[in-house]
């Protein structure tokens, strides 16, 4: 069977294209469409449907732009009641692609529209099933995404409905069934996901927690609820933008892709209530920006962070980025719904030095110099998430993590200077740029993170798994 995994890192998110003599189909596309279509005219053959496991909650899909440009039909499983023309599907109901199928299989939980795909080649063989964000690899979806669309629906009912989806519709398939989530490590869409994309559907039944024979319903909600962090602000307004469309990526990128003066940027900057997203290395940031900016770069986990800290998806924003990516920034920012970039720096921070006006800077030490200066009376704050601090940490260091710094700027030192560390150097950077735009200067990074601290005479407090205790 001809089926790739198209997989975006950055987003932790899989698409799939499948062709079979002459027709294709695309599961899960992001909003970008073009490589999809070179794809299949490579192959010669003809997009003839788009397949949607559920409405996202992070990402915008291209299901929309991808139908205009090709003519596909868009296919929801059953209960999806979207704005615009599309196909929904009764549970089992079957497409035929060239010589392949696709069954339909309703699997609720999720989302009430989740949707899986099984995929059978041309001699009638089982190959695979779609999963979406029911079945992850080495997890399951989280079921407290969709409950405030629905009246009376609640989190518990929809890991209930997942309970049942789950062993009475994927667990009943064949062992030697490839697995393709929508989702690996890093998405917020789950909590536990392998760093492996796609698996057995036998070895995630030996694997996977959610999947144990002998779970009882009280069980699988209690653990699939345990842990779960609140969703990121975007992930709702994305939803909203799948049922109901949203702008031609082409239109977002033509009225977004304007350069600036430096003088037109500062006004820009005054008289609009636009943030000033700097995209640029975390390096590069420190030494110098201007005042006030957002730093979120884009060579990291960028649209999602964006996303998570920015909120508001109709937030105009003012660009700086390094030479020749801003378009991507922008296409990259769209994938979560920004599509109000009002113009981007021209010539970047140097052309902002040159007409003369100000840059700030954030204080930043290497690991080794941190070492050195670290005694009983610093104060650090650790920017991670909290399982990595639970994992290893500095002692006594402060846990506020990033995805949470716009709501605990309470507990942020306020008079006394402090360190600032993540794992890689990314996210404290972030997160100084956040504190110094709200009036926080007590702050000193620390350069690469706990990755650097690690091999510098900082002792770690590691945690121990209780079984290993005697």
């Amino acid at each position: 069977m001809k089926i790739q995994q198209i997989y975006t890192g950055c987003m932790a998110q899989a698409a799939y294209y499948l062709e079979s003599n002459g027709e294709a189909a695309i599961f899960d596309p992001l909003r970008e469409v073009q490589p999809y279509i070179a794809k299949a005219h490579a192959d010669q053959a003809k997009i003839k449907y788009i397949f949607e496991t559920h409405f996202h909650a992070d990402f915008v899909s291209g299901h929309l732009d991808l139908a205009k440009k090709t003519g596909a039909q868009i296919i929801y499983g059953p209960t999806a009641a979207p704005e615009f023309e599309a196909v929904i599907a009764t549970d089992n109901q079957e497409f035929k692609v060239g010589n392949y199928t696709v069954k339909a299989i309703h699997t609720p939980g999720h989302t009430l529209e989740s949707t899986c795909y099984l995929l059978t080649d041309e001699n009638g063989k089982e190959h695979g099933i779609i999963t979406g964000d029911t079945l992850f690899i080495g997890d399951v979806g989280r079921p407290d995404l969709a409950q405030a669309l629905v009246e009376d629906l609640t989190t518990e009912k929809l890991a209930s409905f997942l309970y049942d989806s789950l062993r009475n519709k994927i667990m009943t398939l064949s062992d030697d069934l490839i697995v393709y989530p929508s989702h690996g490590a890093g998405s917020a869409c789950g909590k536990n996901m392998s760093k492996e994309t796609t698996d057995t559907l036998g070895n995630q039944k030996k694997t996977n927690y959610a999947l144990r024979a002998d779970m009882t319903r009280e069980e699988f909600i209690k653990e699939l609820l345990d842990g779960l962090g609140t969703p990121p602000a975007y992930f709702p307004q994305n939803v909203m933008m799948n049922i109901q469309g949203y702008e031609s990526l082409d239109q977002v990128i033509e009225k977004s892709l304007k350069p600036l003066q430096p003088y037109e940027f500062e006004a820009l900057a005054n008289e609009s209530e636009a943030i000033i997203l700097d995209v640029r290395h975390e390096n590069d940031f420190v030494k110098a920006h201007i005042p006030k900016s957002i730093f979120i770069g884009i060579q990291g986990n960028f649209a999602p962070w964006v996303g998570a800290l920015v909120m508001d998806v109709k937030q105009p924003l003012l660009l700086i980025t390094p030479e020749g990516k801003e378009e991507e920034a922008i296409t990259r920012l769209s994938r979560v719904g920004f599509d109000h970039v009002i113009g981007y720096l021209e010539g970047g921070i140097e052309s902002w030095k040159k007409a003369g006006f100000e840059t700030d800077s954030i204080a930043s030490i290497s690991p080794e110099q941190f070492a050195s200066e670290l005694n009983d009376k610093c104060i650090i704050v650790d920017s991670r998430k909290p399982t990595e601090y639970e994992a290893e940490r500095i002692e006594n260091a402060l846990n506020i993590p990033l995805d949470t710094v716009n709501s605990n700027l309470d507990s942020v030192p306020k008079n006394d200077n402090f360190y600032l560390h993540c794992a890689g150097g990314y996210r404290s950077v972030i997160m100084a740029s956040i504190l110094k735009s709200r009036g926080y200067h007590n702050m000193v990074n620390v350069e690469k993170g706990m990755s650097g601290i690690r091999n510098t005479s900082v002792p770690l407090i590691h945690f121990v798994c209780p079984s290993t205790l005697k």
